[in-house]
């Protein structure tokens, strides 16, 4: 079940919040009706998710009881293991059996059939590992409560698509939550424009980038590689940064403080910047859970770069079992580890509109990695990209992209930066000081009601789409 979906919009979504404000027992209800949304698509799998709850909830019991620190050292290793046994069975078994072994090693096992993913098994992962991790830290208390361990696995908002909250942050929510008013309008407004940048922008994006990687390599000119690179960049963004706003939305609706995940990554100047910016949840997740413990920058330059090399070849492998993903993951890690050999400070010293270009054009290169089937086609992309295409004449600009999608183009290239954001703000401060603040309350209720009237038009909007039943993948579902 997909956030911008009939079935969530007009059926599941306001009937959980009649039932969550309605009833006395919001935990349980939250609980209740997120074991319904997995349901809804993965039915028998649910089993899956419940495992997840019941292997954290057991093993936080045993980490936080625990006395001696080689025994919780010990738990701990345990409970971890399990976690990653699961998502390496779900995800990655077949890849290792069908592809790894027989490239590597020239082992063949035959035909393998691969398990179904179920939906979020990734978060459930990380969800699990930093529960148990804090436990052991001490940073968090382990929970006696299987209901909230549980609540806080399996709450729909981050199921899909994060962003990845840490327990601690929850903890004293899961017991007691403020829900106001002003947090309601606050968490619709942001649900609206979550809404909005996932359906009027990133699945108008979508089309285009799929019949863009969906060309043969021999029809792929130059006009068409780069349209198809670019939309599926903006596609990717508005996509991911879009759902990440609704999820966190409902959590402020429903008395939650969901971390952001997005901070106009499109904006940096530097790919180490860029993943200060761009999924902070997950990059941060990597940086505590994975890059700390493996030494940070404590153990010399060296092995600094190495570990920089290392989380991000596993943070490619996370998004996917693929060779693809994992060439992702690496070109992040080298172009990291160059920065910090001193490209960085030669990039400090360059006007910021190159060191935006130089961040762009990694980042663009990467994406085709990322989105490419296989390694072959985004050799092919690059080679059209440089103009070495193998195409016999360059299809027309607006043969690949309708006039509705070259809308979606404009609004993504605008609301990719924080322009907008920046206009706005320069406009209040003007108002405050050209009148004292005098005018300040008018200027609140003038905007409160442009703000009502523009969101509730967008909305409409985006549910005319929705009813459509346009074309609305998410690129997230299964991760």
């Amino acid at each position: 079940m997909l956030f911008p979906s009939v079935v969530f919009l007009a059926v599941f979504a306001p009937l959980f919040l009649v039932c969550y404000f309605a009833l006395p027992w919001r935990n349980l209800t939250f609980f209740l009706f997120s074991l319904g949304f997995f349901y809804w698509g993965e039915h028998k799998y649910i089993g899956v998710l419940l495992a997840f709850v019941a292997i954290n909830y057991l093993f936080g019991l045993l980490v936080g009881r625990a006395e001696r620190p080689e025994r919780r050292k010990l738990l701990l290793g345990l409970g971890i293991g399990a976690n990653l046994s699961l998502l390496f069975y779900y995800k990655y078994f077949a890849f290792a059996l069908t592809q790894v072994l027989p490239d590597l090693f020239g082992v063949s096992l035959g035909e393998v059939r691969e398990p179904h993913l179920p939906l979020g098994i990734s978060y459930f992962t990380f969800h699990g590992i930093s529960y148990l991790v804090d436990v052991h830290r001490r940073v968090a208390t382990h929970s006696a409560s299987p209901l909230n361990v549980g609540l806080y696995i399996t709450m729909f908002p981050h199921m899909v698509a994060g962003p990845i909250i840490r327990y601690h942050t929850i903890a004293k929510a899961l017991v007691r939550r403020c829900i106001t008013a002003g947090r309601i309008g606050f968490g619709l407004r942001l649900f609206v424009i979550g809404l909005a940048q996932k359906t009027l922008i990133a699945n108008n994006l979508g089309a285009v980038a799929d019949r863009v990687f969906a060309l043969p390599g021999e029809a792929l000119d130059a006009v068409a590689a780069w349209t198809g690179t670019v939309a599926y960049t903006l596609q990717i963004y508005f996509d991911f940064c879009g759902y990440s706003f609704m999820a966190i939305a409902i959590g402020v609706i429903l008395g939650f403080r969901l971390p952001r995940n997005f901070r106009y990554p499109y904006f940096s100047q530097s790919i180490t910047e860029f993943w200060r910016r761009w999924h902070i949840s997950l990059s941060t997740w990597f940086r505590d859970y994975l890059y700390i413990p493996l030494g940070g920058n404590r153990r010399g330059r060296a092995r600094t770069l190495v570990n920089l090399f290392a989380v991000f070849l596993l943070c490619g492998l996370w998004h996917g079992a693929a060779y693809t993903f994992v060439l992702w993951g690496m070109f992040h890690g080298l172009l990291l580890v160059i920065e910090r050999l001193g490209l960085g400070r030669l990039l400090a010293r360059l006007p910021r509109p190159l060191r935006h270009l130089y961040t762009m054009a990694a980042v663009l290169a990467g994406w085709v990695l990322f989105r490419a089937h296989d390694p072959g086609q985004a050799l092919a992309f690059y080679r059209a990209m440089a103009g070495q295409s193998a195409a016999d004449q360059a299809a027309p600009f607006l043969h690949l992209v309708s006039h509705e999608q070259l809308l979606a183009f404009l609004l993504a290239f605008l609301f990719a930066t924080p322009l907008v954001e920046q206009v706005f703000g320069r406009l209040r401060r003007l108002l405050a000081a050209g009148s004292g603040g005098a005018l300040l309350p008018v200027a609140a209720r003038l905007r409160t009601g442009w703000r009502a009237v523009s969101l509730f038009t967008l909305f409409v909007l985006c549910y005319i789409y929705v009813l459509a039943g346009t074309y609305s993948p998410f690129l997230y579902f299964r991760f």
